[in-house]
C-alpha cells in the first residue's frame, strides 16, 4: 500500500487527529498545487487542480485539522472522483 494509498484510507475514516502535513501530502500527490496566495496570507492556503480549488487555514498553535475541515475535504474529494 503505497502512502497516497495509506492517506485516502486514513481520511475516509474521518480521524480527528488528522494534520494539516497529511493533508497537504494527499492533495500534492493527488496533482493539487499550493499556493499562499502571496506574503499577507497568513494561515491561509490555497490548493488547486484544474480549477478545483480547495480553501484551507493552516492550523494554530498546533498542526490537526478541525473535524469540519476533514469532512469538506473528503466529501469534495469523493464528488470529485479523485478518493
Amino acid at each position: 500500500m503505497s502512502k497516497k494509498e495509506k492517506l485516502i484510507a486514513r481520511l475516509k475514516s474521518k480521524p480527528r487527529d488528522f494534520t494539516f502535513d497529511e493533508a497537504e501530502a494527499l492533495l500534492l500527490s493527488l496533482g493539487f498545487v499550493k499556493s499562499n496566495k502571496g506574503k499577507t496570507s497568513g494561515s491561509r492556503v490555497l490548493f488547486e487542480r484544474d480549477g478545483l480549488p480547495v480553501d484551507m487555514h493552516r492550523p494554530h498553535p498546533g498542526n490537526e485539522l478541525k473535524g469540519y475541515q476533514v469532512l469538506k475535504m473528503l466529501k469534495l474529494l469523493e464528488k470529485e472522483g479523485l478518493v
